[in-house]
Parts: C-alpha cells; sequence; structure tokens
C-alpha cells in the first residue's frame, strides 16, 4: 500500500506539474475551450471566526530586544617549540608567536537598570575582550562581574541606556510539556527564534558538564546559543541555554536534545557573584561510595542504589545530624539519590545553611535525618595541613572533570624553590589518595591528616600520567 501510494502521488504531482508549467495556447475554433488553471498560492487566515490567530510575534517582540550576541576575544600562544630560541627569533622576526581567537555566543539583559547579563561561562572563559551586541545594532564593550564555572553561569555589565529586560520566572513551576521559546545567535547567522516544549526537567548525569539540574528541550539550540534566553509563552526566562547533545558532535547540528540552566539556579549564582564576586557552596561533609547488586544484597536493600557513606568528617553537617558510616543515603528532601554522584551534585546545588531531610537505610531499615549544609571549603594550603607540602595550594577539582569520574583535589599552585616543589609537585597536578587512603574532596585530602604519616606519599595524575611522589 506505500508503494502504490508513493506512485499515485507521483503521477498526480506529475499530472499537475505538467499542467502548471504548460504555456496556454487558443483552441482551434472546432474545439471546445480547455479550462484555464490558475496557479493558486496558499497561506493562513489572519482570522478563524473573526478571531486572531495565536501568534508568538507580540511577545518575541518584548523579548528579542533583551537577548544580545556576545564576541569574546582570547590571545593563544601558537605552539611552535622554538618560540623562545633567539638565533631562530632573529632569523623569522615576522613569524607570529601567538593568535587571537574569537567564539560567539549570547546573552540575557536581566536587569536594565544596572546593566546585567546573564550568559555562560564557557562562552567568555579566558577571555580578554568581551564585546556585546544589542539588538538595534549598539556594540558595547562589556564589564566582567564573576562567572562560576561548575555552574557555567556568567555575569557581565554593559554601560548603556534604553535597555529592556526580561523577568526571570520561577523555574520550579515548570512542568514536562510546558510550551517554551529559545532566542540566540546560533552559528552566528544572526538573532533566530525556536519553539519546543519542556521534554524534561531536572536532567543530571550529562558527562563533561558541572553540576546539573537542567531543562532539557526539543527547542533548537546551536553553537552560539550558549547563554542565550529560553522563555515561556508569557515571555519571562525560565532557563539559559548552555548545551546540547549529538553523538556526531556539537557542530552536526541540532536533533531535539537541547539543555539550560534553569532561572531559579543562574538567578541564585548572579546574586552571589554580583554580591560577594564568589559562589559559596554547602557540603554535608562526608565520602560515599556507589552501591552496587553485591553491595546491596549484603546491606539488605531493595534496590542495588544510593549513596553508601564510607566516612563521616569531624564537625562536619552529617555529624551534627547523626549520619554514621555504613548509612546508605537514598533521597534529599524527596530527591532520589542513586549514587555518590547524585549526592555532590545535590550538595553543589544547594546553599549554605539549607535544612535538607535525609531519608537513609541503617541495617537495611528506613530513617530520616535532618542535616544543615556548612560551607564547602574552597582552597587549603599545604601548610596548614603538613610541613612537607609548605608551598603548595590545593582546591577542590571543578565539577566537570569530577562529572568525568575523577577524584581528589586539584593543585592549584606551587611556590618556586618551596619543599613542595622540590618533591617535584606541580600545578594542576591531581592528587587523588595520599598514604592515609583515597578520598574525594578538600575535607577528605585534610581529614588524612589528622594524624600526620611518618612517610607522606601521594598518588597524582599529571596529564594523562599516574605515578606516585615522596614527599620530603
Amino acid at each position: 500500500m506505500l508503494a502504490l501510494a508513493a506512485l499515485f502521488g507521483g503521477v498526480v504531482a506529475g499530472t499537475v506539474l505538467h499542467g502548471l508549467q504548460t504555456p496556454a495556447m487558443a483552441a482551434p475554433a472546432s474545439q471546445t475551450a480547455a479550462p484555464v488553471v490558475t496557479p493558486m498560492s496558499a497561506s493562513l487566515p489572519s482570522a478563524v471566526g473573526g478571531q486572531p490567530l495565536p501568534s508568538l510575534a507580540p511577545m518575541l517582540a518584548r523579548v528579542t530586544p533583551a537577548v544580545v550576541s556576545v564576541q569574546a576575544k582570547q590571545r593563544v600562544r601558537l605552539n611552535n617549540p622554538f618560540a623562545n630560541d633567539p638565533i631562530f627569533r632573529r632569523m623569522f622576526p615576522h613569524i607570529p608567536q601567538e593568535r587571537i581567537e574569537q567564539s560567539l555566543g549570547s546573552g540575557v539583559i536581566v536587569d536594565a537598570g544596572r546593566g546585567y547579563v546573564l550568559t555562560n561561562h564557557h562562552v567568555i572563559e579566558g577571555a580578554e575582550e568581551v564585546t556585546v551586541t544589542l539588538a538595534d545594532g549598539r556594540t558595547l564593550a562589556a564589564e566582567f562581574i564573576g562567572s562560576d564555572p561548575d555552574t557555567d553561569v556568567a555575569v557581565m555589565r554593559i554601560p548603556a541606556e534604553g535597555l529592556q529586560q526580561v523577568t526571570l520566572a520561577d523555574s520550579g513551576d515548570l512542568r514536562v510539556g510546558d510550551f517554551v521559546v529559545a532566542v540566540g545567535n546560533p552559528f552566528g547567522i544572526g538573532q533566530t527564534v525556536t519553539s519546543g516544549i519542556v521534554s524534561a526537567v531536572g536532567r543530571t548525569g550529562l558527562r563533561g558538564l558541572g553540576y546539573q539540574s537542567f531543562i532539557q528541550t526539543d527547542a533548537s539550540i546551536n553553537p552560539g546559543n550558549s547563554g542565550g534566553a529560553l522563555v515561556n509563552l508569557d515571555g519571562q526566562l525560565v532557563g539559559i541555554n548552555t548545551a546540547s547533545f549529538n553523538p556526531r558532535g556539537s557542530m552536526a547540528g541540532n536533533i531535539g536534545l537541547g539543555f539550560a540552566i534553569p532561572a531559579n539556579l543562574a538567578r541564585n549564582v548572579m546574586d552571589q557573584l554580583v554580591t560577594s564576586g564568589e559562589v559559596r557552596r554547602g557540603t554535608f561533609g562526608l565520602d560515599a561510595q556507589d552501591v552496587d547488586a553485591r553491595l546491596a544484597k549484603a546491606l539488605k536493600l531493595d534496590d542495588a542504589r544510593g549513596a553508601l557513606v564510607t566516612r563521616v568528617h569531624a564537625d562536619s553537617a552529617a555529624a551534627a545530624a547523626g549520619v554514621k558510616s555504613g548509612d546508605v543515603i537514598v533521597a534529599a528532601d524527596g530527591e532520589r539519590i542513586d549514587s555518590r554522584d547524585s549526592l555532590r551534585n545535590f550538595e553543589g546545588l544547594h546553599a549554605i545553611g539549607s535544612k535538607v531531610q535525609l531519608d537513609i537505610r541503617r541495617d537495611g531499615k528506613p530513617l530520616r535525618l535532618t542535616a544543615t549544609l556548612k560551607e564547602q571549603p574552597r582552597a587549603l594550603a599545604g601548610a596548614s595541613l603538613d610541613p612537607r607540602l609548605d608551598g603548595a595550594g590545593f582546591s577542590e577539582l571543578p565539577e566537570r572533570l569530577r562529572q568525568a569520574g575523577v577524584s581528589g583535589v586539584l593543585v592549584e599552585s606551587v611556590a618556586q624553590g618551596s619543599r613542595a616543589a622540590a618533591s617535584g609537585m606541580r600545578e594542576g597536578d591531581v592528587v587523588m589518595a595520599s598514604s592515609a587512603g583515597a578520598f574525594e574532596d578538600l575535607a577528605g585530602f585534610r581529614a588524612g591528616f589528622t594524624r600526620p604519616p611518618a612517610q607522606l606519599v601521594l598518588q597524582i595524575v599529571r596529564g594523562n600520567q599516574r605515578g606516585v611522589l615522596q614527599m620530603q
């Protein structure tokens, strides 16, 4: 039937096309004149039953002036092995040692009075110069206010009058199936509008990204849309477009899997960046591991899911709440906790001082505890832990590395001539374990020095290589 239908359709189309393309000719007097075929053009009526058809145009007329194009420029040093050779530089003085790279993205004006623009951190990361082009054609230099790599949110300020802003909605009210519209500058071709629905909320588990609670939408989001607006039918901002998924790569285009940062999360990050220039996060202060089928059976659990607590740090939120090693956290504030990573993701998206209801399985029995999140340490000086680490500074790993399966702490700095440098430690190393054992974060790293080890050996990752350092 399908083949016959296709054949019939082709015949009809060919006949009509022939009739439309054949020039009209006067029929002989002895023959009946053939009817004249007049080409028709299809169009939607402007109204049905006296009522105008629904259109997004009035709403977009208010929204699009608040969506801007963002251009970021940065200097990139060329990989020339002879760049520092004085003989080479004398012989070839005109060979450039660096080039200017430019990236394009989008942004949203959320405060016209103060000129605040929300965008993605990855749009302006490492930029030395950022300019913003408004919908009316004005191009302005942007002032950097702050950014948070782990949520991919950044805030800029533009000095201009006559700006229009988008009102931030309560993204917690979004439901699967709600209509949404994405506005941005895909591929740098100019402001573009696409529409779709909310496909999912609270989406997590996307590798290579930071803390996650994304809005998923089938509205087309392509390269260049990053930092643009996702709005509801009232023209309120529900999300900041940030990523799309395509197995063939982002430049292959959209396949209906786009992701946006919820407006509530963006608002929280923006408020902290504007107020203090940094984002402070809460933590339970515990180490955990995933629950597999073997552990689920041993712990008398119905399902192989949850975060098994392996260590509770002293003076932590978890310790104050009564959490113990061996507990399995299966939910937090009603949100399912399926793994160690989902627990860390929950922590990272909640503010210091938040009271959280933890659903726990202890000895196979349900238990509910209340924990108040404490501040997550951001950095530690090595000398405060052990004299053998003098000169090194440690910080939490970027969350995108954790989502890629890396755990430990980052060596943020190493002072030249220090004890840490003499032992071979370098900036950018990832420390995964010490003589006291493996750990997940700064709190776990610090806990391993409650009793300084006689010999301090660190397991590190440097680039793609693993090794050990004997700290002297």
